[in-house]
């Protein structure tokens, strides 16, 4: 065994009395077979922890792991700060030279970045914006622009490059490429007659900008020209200022057989967001970064969108790529700014379990195209996408008999569970509630693309429950775009705008919903679609329904030593 403390010492032999100081020092000494034991504290990172498949093999563990003595260990790629002075504004200041990042965290709670609504009279040109309101001219920093709902499952961001004005107008200069990018990707026609007909784009209207010391409220923050500007909470103090840097904290490529256990990683951002190109989301965690793009019919002819021809995809800041046999077991994925946990590539039998994933900017948990029989149990992925809307809490790509059993699923600005097109998921026995918070048109649990070939090798959404689904025009569990070969069976929803769909564009095909409970009648299945034993209860008849009981009932997580810990 090998033992690791913040106080260590990497010329030591990295045992009990003289640990090393780095996980680096302890990852190029251990063989397989190997446990690493990690002694409380926070571990700081300045450079990502890269494992290769000649790292296999090894468990790095909190100290004391599965018993009363278990230590707190946190794996951060943040950097401390310091130096804060008091001005006569109140504001507190901190020189910063070549600091980036998109996140603080003061005393462990994330500070927003300060922000305000744009209800200012904007006309959009080629370069950027005019108005007659001369507020812009005093907004200094490296502003930033916003476009919720540029479509209505989607969020955008756009650097400013320029502010100038005078006492009666101003003129707003984007950053290019991002904001010519924009213009053309958010470009919709709806023509049939209601609100929201007719010729839109999602680039005229920005809805707020944020990071100028202009926009400063209690408790935020904006990194100007070197300099972090954070107005205090009454009586806050700033002994404990973290920024994250680290825009990846462990990236293994290859691995088997690797554990992490009892271990928190925390203190990552992603800075793609800052740069010219901007962050243009399209749906989930991908986004738009140059390159084809492609008008896609809905709606048989009555609306058409422009939409990426090859998305790119937000990264994680915890990466396994090609890796097999990788466990997860009671760690805790926090204080995230891209997606917290990402499986890339080809790999096997991974397994995410008793864990926490909260507090993240983008996307929890994601497993890509080409994995295999991953599988993520008694997991709970909380508060998801806390700067970037569209991010799901879980998204399946690609991937092939996967399992997600037992997890709770809540606080989600847009879809929960996303299921992509692959072969043989199974969603099963997670309570998924409170989603759709900030976005539309998605779901607790969203399904689309085919799903398999037959009924044996597709998708199984079954014991689920799903509620509170907030925003209008949502479906709480949601199967879309052609999604075929599912089997909706068993499950509980109610609370959504919508209980489920049936008739969208491309159709669904093989899809199948039994057994379930709703709190509304779907209303007739088209071709391609079969309802059986299904119940509509109102409202109020949910609590004293024995089949719903049942169901609840084993829905969630089942607590055990490390879910509880690990909350």
């Amino acid at each position: 065994m090998l033992f690791v403390d913040p106080a260590g010492d990497d010329s030591g032999p990295g045992t009990q009395e003289r640990p090393f100081a780095t996980l680096e020092r302890a990852r190029a000494a251990a063989e397989p077979g190997t446990v690493v034991s990690l002694r409380a504290g926070v571990h700081r990172l300045t450079e990502p922890l890269r494992l290769s498949a000649a790292d296999s093999g090894v468990v790095y563990q909190a100290h004391g792991y599965g018993t009363a003595e278990q230590e707190s260990v946190v794996i951060s790629g943040g950097r401390p700060v310091t130096g804060w002075r008091r001005d006569d504004d109140g504001v507190h200041r901190a020189e910063v030279p070549g600091l980036a990042t998109r996140q603080l965290y003061v005393s462990g709670r994330r500070a927003p970045r300060a922000a305000i609504t744009l209800d200012h009279r904007l006309t959009r040109t080629e370069i950027g914006y005019v108005t007659d309101d001369p507020a812009p001219g005093s907004w200094q920093g490296e502003v930033e622009f916003v476009y919720r709902g540029a479509y209505p499952w989607s969020e955008a961001r756009c650097p400013v490059a320029l502010i100038s004005g005078d006492d009666r107008s101003a003129t707003v200069t984007m950053a290019q490429p991002a904001f010519g990018w924009a213009a053309r990707l958010y470009h919709s026609i709806i023509s049939w007659d209601g609100p929201g007909a007719g010729e839109s784009n999602g680039a005229d209207a920005p809805t707020s900008a944020e990071n100028s010391p202009a926009f400063l409220t209690e408790g935020s923050f904006a990194l100007a020209g070197g300099v972090l500007h954070y107005l205090p909470l009454p009586g806050e103090d700033l002994g404990d200022v973290v920024a994250p840097v680290l825009e990846t904290l462990l990236h293994a490529v290859d691995v088997h057989d690797v554990s992490f256990l009892g271990i928190t990683f925390a203190d990552a951002t992603w800075l793609r967001p800052s740069a010219p190109e901007g962050f243009l989301h399209y749906h989930g965690n991908g986004y738009y970064d140059g390159g084809l793009l492609q008008t896609v019919t809905f709606a048989e002819g009555q609306g058409q969108v422009t939409v990426p021809g090859d998305p790119a995809t937000m990264p994680g800041n915890v990466i396994f790529e090609g890796a097999s046999r990788v466990t997860l077991e009671g760690c805790r994925f926090t204080r995230m700014g891209g997606v917290a946990l990402e499986f890339r590539g080809e790999g096997a039998d991974n397994v995410v379990r008793d864990s926490v994933v909260d507090d993240v900017s983008g996307g929890g948990v994601v497993i890509g195209s080409g994995a295999l029989r991953h599988r993520i149990e008694n997991t709970h992925v909380h508060h998801i996408g806390r700067d970037y809307h569209g991010s799901p809490a879980i998204l399946l790509s690609g991937t092939r008999d996967t399992v997600l059993s037992h997890n709770e699923v809540n606080d989600v600005p847009h879809a929960g569970i996303v299921v992509y097109e692959g072969r043989g998921a199974q969603v099963l026995d997670n309570l998924v509630h409170d989603t759709m918070q900030v976005l539309a048109d998605g779901g607790g649990i969203y399904v689309s693309g085919s799903q398999g070939v037959s009924r044996d090798t597709g998708a199984l959404i079954r014991g689920n429950v799903v509620r509170d689904t907030i925003t209008p025009y949502n479906f709480g569990l949601y199967t879309d775009y052609g999604a075929a070969w599912v089997t909706v069976q068993g499950n509980v929803v109610h609370r959504a705008d919508a209980p489920v769909v049936l008739n969208v564009s491309p159709p669904l095909e093989h899809v199948t919903f039994t057994g379930n409970f709703w709190d509304a009648d779907p209303g007739q299945a088209p071709e391609g679609v079969t309802l059986s034993g299904n119940t509509t209860l109102a409202q109020q008849a949910f609590d004293d329904d024995a089949g719903v009981a049942a169901i609840v009932a084993g829905a969630g997580i089942r607590p055990t030593p490390s879910t509880a810990r690990g909350r």
